[in-house]
């Protein structure tokens, strides 16, 4: 009698307790059903099984492939490049931020103290004219008649003036002598006093008439920057009727802004001190300073601010009438940890920064930021300064990542705040 063998199942399930071990996790498997039966009677084994034999062992020899691969050792990540910069702790400056409107120191609108036609204009649109230059030039005839007119009135009057002087004179010395009555030597007497009087009002309208033939001669009241022209030569102008041109004092020139009321103490408080500077920074990125001027006298209960003004000396023109500013308003100084602005990320937990440590790893550290200083920004919360945070190149980085530094010994790599002088804690 032939016995059928066992097939190779039988013998996996019994090195395994019934269980047929993975080679390489070692994870048993639930016994499979032998092939075929055993005991008397049994023929040769079929050809099915053999082939889900083969299958398997195909299976498994794949499988401890795959596994010897996951066990092989991933390869290092390359360092990170990246660019640094120094979190320090320095005398920050204190500021208020705001933006201001440039207006000119002094504006005035020309206009013509006397009627009459416009024979010339000694400007062009947009010149810089000089205190005293002539602007316009009024036609001065009638004003040269008038003027001529109360003259030879003066000059009449002067002779009979001095005519009723000598009469009185001689009268006085008739009456004396009985010669002439007492009322005679007082109409003689009258009469001169009269003759005076008019002489001085004679001479008050030849002044009139010399200052009315200057009004003929328009001229710049201020050094300042012309307009553009309203009323042209060959126009007949009334007097204090249409301004003629428009004046701007470019230099100094002002800065108003305002600040929220809650700080009108501290202002006070600190300009009673000493002067306070005020930075002024245009369109193009220029930056001038000046000093705070003025303070206004009420807030204004519809925004809950009040007014202040700076004055630029503005030497360059630099800065233009309305043109908007940014003006930060200089309260003093306080020691605060600042650090590159570029190196402040946001996420969705909030702000932060990536700290390189000794062993040029990098670790996510969560900051609180305050104020700008230039290009810097000032750490309220997560640094203590003379940490090295990175400026370029997070987007590459994960906590605990290498990097190498590419700007390791350049100035540039501890930034400074360019308006504060280093300091401690106090």
């Amino acid at each position: 009698m032939k016995t059928a063998l066992p097939s190779s199942n039988h013998y996996a399930a019994a090195k395994t307790g019934g269980r047929r071990a993975c080679p390489c996790s070692g994870v048993a498997r639930a016994p499979q059903p032998p092939v075929s039966g055993s005991g008397a009677g049994a023929g040769p084994v079929p050809a099915r099984p053999i082939r889900r034999l083969a299958l398997l062992v195909t299976a498994a020899a794949v499988t401890v492939l795959a596994c010897g691969k996951s066990e092989e050792a991933k390869p290092p990540r390359p360092p990170v490049p990246v660019t640094v910069g120094r979190a320090e702790r320095a005398a920050t400056p204190l500021d208020l931020a705001a933006v201001g409107t440039v207006e000119a120191k002094s504006t005035v609108d020309v206009r013509s103290r006397i009627g009459g036609e416009v024979m010339r204009v000694h400007f062009r649109e947009g010149d810089e004219v000089r205190r005293g230059a002539v602007l316009f030039s009024i036609d001065p005839r009638p004003y040269q008649t008038a003027l001529a007119q109360a003259q030879a009135r003066l000059a009449r009057d002067r002779v009979l003036a001095d005519n009723a002087a000598r009469q009185a004179a001689r009268y006085a010395e008739l009456v004396a002598k009985d010669f002439v009555t007492k009322e005679q030597y007082d109409a003689a007497e009258a009469e001169a006093r009269s003759q005076k009087a008019s002489l001085a009002a004679d001479e008050a309208t030849v002044a009139d008439a010399r200052l009315q033939l200057a009004y003929a001669t328009i001229r710049a009241p201020l050094d300042a920057r012309a307009g553009a022209l309203i009323v042209h030569a060959g126009n007949n102008v009334k007097a204090n009727d249409e301004t003629m041109v428009v004046l701007h004092q470019m230099a100094p020139i002002d800065v108003r802004f305002p600040v929220p009321q809650q700080h009108l103490g501290e202002v006070r408080r600190r300009a009673a001190a000493g002067t306070l500077a005020v930075l002024v920074r245009d369109s193009d990125g220029l930056e001038r300073t000046g000093s705070l001027t003025f303070v206004d006298n009420a807030i204004d209960p519809a925004t809950g601010t009040i007014l202040l003004k700076a004055t630029i000396d503005n030497r360059d023109r630099g800065l233009w009438p309305g043109e908007l500013v940014n003006v930060a308003l200089r309260l003093g100084d306080e020691p605060a940890v600042v650090a590159p602005e570029s190196a402040v990320q946001s996420g969705q937990s909030g702000d932060f920064v990536f700290v390189v440590k000794d062993d040029q790893t990098v670790e996510s550290r969560p900051v609180k930021v305050g104020r700008n200083v230039g290009e810097l920004v000032v750490i309220a919360e997560g640094l203590e300064g003379g940490e090295t945070v990175v400026t370029d190149g997070q987007l590459r980085l994960v906590p605990g990542a290498k990097v190498t530094i590419k700007n390791a010994g350049e100035p540039g790599a501890a930034p400074a705040p360019a308006s504060a002088t280093q300091g401690s804690a106090p």
